[in-house]
């Protein structure tokens, strides 16, 4: 399988409660017309973006019943889901989430905890 733009993000694995968020590009100028230097934009306590990938979940630790050997072993970890979903527009603190740079473009790993609200298209 060749990478290309569009299949780059697929081969990524987001862990844990993680998100993989694309962030938008902030206002460069306040509602009165004031342009904001690049240095206002990065202080920002709270941002928002999209999630492009979404980690499994928090995984429920397993009982270990010794007792019950005829039930056999399940070596398959179980998550509980994440609320987020890809294509979500999420508010998130930017001071919990870490910044990386993959193949040019800006993205944040954002733990579950840190998101504020999502935004979904879907109805309810």
């Amino acid at each position: 399988m060749q990478i290309t733009p569009d299949n780059k993000i697929k081969k990524l694995i987001v862990v844990g409660d993680r998100l993989l968020i694309k962030p938008l590009k902030p206002e460069e100028k306040t509602a009165s017309g004031l342009f904001l230097p690049p240095g206002v934009q990065e202080k920002e306590k709270v941002r928002q973006g999209y999630v492009i990938k979404a980690g499994p979940g928090y995984p429920i630790p397993q009982v270990a019943d010794d007792d019950d050997v005829w039930k056999g072993r399940d070596d398959q970890v179980k998550y509980i889901p994440l609320q987020a979903k890809e294509g979500d527009l999420a508010i998130f603190l930017q001071n919990s989430s870490t910044e990386i740079v993959y193949q040019g473009e800006k993205y944040f790993i954002v733990p579950q905890g840190a998101v504020l609200m999502l935004e979904r298209e879907d109805e309810l």
